[in-house]
């Protein structure tokens, strides 16, 4: 079956022939694959860095938390408490949590993290066990779990010691509270270095003490088994309020909601500026259409004095346009994913280089993650496609609308 008029004669434009003209459009479609690599490697990094931060909230954190809405800001029977909400539907578990910021030293190196302390019997339910580095997840007695980055800064090991001082101090001027000696049990490992650096496990009773507390505590932390369901996610937050009237009931997303917000805002921003590398990409399409236009003037004057229409002529050059679009995304999308899949390699031998460019410090992970979305791709496929249509008519039309006897003049 022979092609169409249009589709052979853009094809034939695009036969290599060493002259200005291919190698403008190499150029070309060239753009186009880094404009489309680029927003789609952002894109999957920003979406990465989204569904890791949650990740590591949900595994880290409670996903309900309550806390009573009382003058004394005091829960008691805290055990009885946590017995009734685990008997609502959704809920996994249920444990009583204190938490404060205290002082923390060791061989004179020191350090301000938060203590958050939990019953032995519920501790398992904190803490994964994978998520541990050495030691066990034990706070029986005078013990302490502490992350992985506080135990190198601090240079403390399985079986070390450290100081625990009461910030309590500052406040009650009349009461005198001792620092906790507490043997470090385990060292855990989240892979987020804000969450390894700055939190330490203890028991309710040894953070009590630091407090001084006799009894009860300041929140009740529940996880539940679809904490990224929605509608499912609503129904258990409704039950629990249900079952606790006088005592406030906060989810993870309206505790977080200013990171959530800020990543989701920076992704989109991100999206947007990155976009018009793509459009100046699209830029040099229609600069090549142009080009071409005026080294064919001579042949569109002949094609339309023979008979072929204005139609014809212009689905040529747009067809010319496309593909030069088509190609520079298809490459785009395949060196997006090469890169992607291969961006541990390339961040690790920039680092050979000395240059760190995805510092633990800074960001909070320990790689860079990213997770590509088949509608994003979609979408910016779609969007230069668009771009392409547009930029192609304005050197199509003017091919189109030449006229023949003026066309065949030119020399």
């Amino acid at each position: 079956m022979p092609l169409p008029f249009s589709l052979f004669l853009a094809l034939k434009y695009l036969k290599p022939k060493r002259s200005v003209t291919s190698v403008v459009t190499l150029v070309s479609i060239v753009g186009v694959l880094f404009g489309v690599a680029i927003l789609i490697i952002v894109r999957a990094v920003m979406t990465g860095f989204g569904d890791m931060w949650r990740d590591k909230i949900l595994e880290f954190k409670a996903h309900i938390t309550l806390t009573s809405a009382g003058s004394s800001r005091v829960i008691e029977n805290e055990d009885a408490l946590c017995a009734r909400l685990e008997q609502v539907p959704g809920v996994q578990s249920a444990w009583p949590g204190l938490a404060m910021q205290v002082l923390v030293e060791h061989n004179r190196r020191v350090s301000a993290p938060k203590i958050l302390g939990t019953t032995p019997a519920r501790a398992q339910q904190l803490m994964k066990p994978e998520m541990m580095e050495s030691g066990t997840f034990e706070l029986e007695g005078d013990s302490i779990v502490i992350g992985k980055q506080l135990a190198r800064s601090l240079g403390l090991t399985v079986g070390d010691e450290m100081l625990v001082y009461s910030p309590m101090n500052l406040v009650s001027k009349d009461e005198v509270y001792f620092p906790e000696r507490l043997a470090v049990t385990g060292i855990y490992s989240t892979g987020r270095y804000d969450f390894d650096s700055n939190f330490v496990i203890a028991s309710v009773d040894v953070v009590r003490d630091l407090m001084g507390m006799k009894s009860g505590v300041y929140a009740i932390e529940l996880k539940v088994d679809d904490p990224q369901n929605p509608k499912r996610f609503r129904a258990i937050v409704d039950d629990v309020r249900k079952l606790t009237p006088g005592h406030y009931v906060q989810t993870w997303e309206e505790i977080d909601q200013t990171l959530l917000d800020a990543i989701r805002t920076e992704k989109n921003m991100m999206a947007i500026l990155l976009t018009f590398i793509t459009i100046v990409a699209i830029f040099c399409v229609m600069n090549t259409l142009l080009v071409l236009t005026v080294q064919k003037t001579n042949e569109v004057g002949l094609l339309k004095a023979i008979g072929f229409s204005s139609w014809q002529v212009m689905m040529a050059f747009v067809l010319h346009g496309w593909i030069q679009c088509l190609a520079g995304t298809a490459l785009g999308i395949a060196a997006a994913l090469a890169v992607l899949h291969n961006l541990g390699s390339l961040v690790a031998m920039l680092a050979g280089f000395g240059m760190e460019v995805f510092p633990e410090s800074v960001y909070g992970f320990s790689k860079i993650p990213w997770k590509v979305v088949p509608s994003e791709i979609a979408v910016v496929a779609g969007m230069v496609i668009v771009f392409c249509t547009i930029a192609s008519f304005l050197p199509a039309w003017r091919a189109a609308h030449m006229d023949p006897v003026a066309a065949l003049r030119k020399e």
